[in-house]
């Protein structure tokens, strides 16, 4: 009897590895959504818009965020302030180089980029890609309820049972991870569209 009791917790813990698993995948899909909206930009000046720039420092490629600080003063206006001011042609060429549309201007001290506003078409873009981004997290979640569920029919000495409540389990996982998308999209969209 002690035997089976034993059989039982591990079988259980099978399943609960399982479920753990996919939970982690699923979290991964809406981290990854997330990161790759922050780069889809928005009306809204922010230092995020020169996260992919690269600067060219001392012969070494370096994130514009390691030598510089940059800020907004409002809405439509992102600053750089180099540490140096000896890398201001470097940070300017960078700007340019990662071909992000933006026009510097360099004063001598900071260099100041104008966001331009957002025409309605390519406000309509971004929300396309935005949706497109969601549609990928959709399919990471519903990838790892495929893998899930196959783990769960392959596992040994489970009941019949607990097998159906695990996937019963994964389902409501993935119900809530796929609201969690279309929140963080419509939140995105709305961000986009908003003049």
């Amino acid at each position: 009897k002690y035997l089976q009791l034993s059989n039982f917790k591990t079988m259980n813990e099978d399943i609960q590895f399982i479920i753990d698993s996919t939970k982690e995948a699923m979290e991964n899909a809406i981290k990854h959504l997330e990161k790759q909206l922050q780069n889809i930009r928005a009306g809204k000046a922010s230092p995020a818009m020169l996260g992919s720039v690269m600067v060219d420092y001392y012969g070494s490629k370096t994130p514009l965020s390691q030598v510089a600080n940059v800020n907004t003063p409002d809405g439509r206006t992102i600053t750089v302030q180099p540490w140096e001011k000896n890398m201001l042609q470097e940070i300017e060429r960078g700007i340019m180089l990662a071909n992000l549309g933006f026009n510097p201007m360099n004063n001598g001290d900071t260099i100041i980029i104008n966001v331009p506003a957002l025409t309605e078409e390519r406000r309509k873009d971004l929300a396309k890609q935005a949706k497109a981004e969601a549609e990928h997290a959709k399919v990471g979640v519903r990838s790892a309820r495929k893998d899930a569920n196959n783990d769960i029919k392959k596992a040994d000495d489970v009941s019949d049972d607990l097998k159906k409540n695990a996937e019963i389990d994964v389902q409501q996982m993935t119900d809530t991870y796929v609201k969690t998308i279309d929140d963080t999209f419509s939140a995105k969209e709305k961000e986009i569209m908003t003049v």
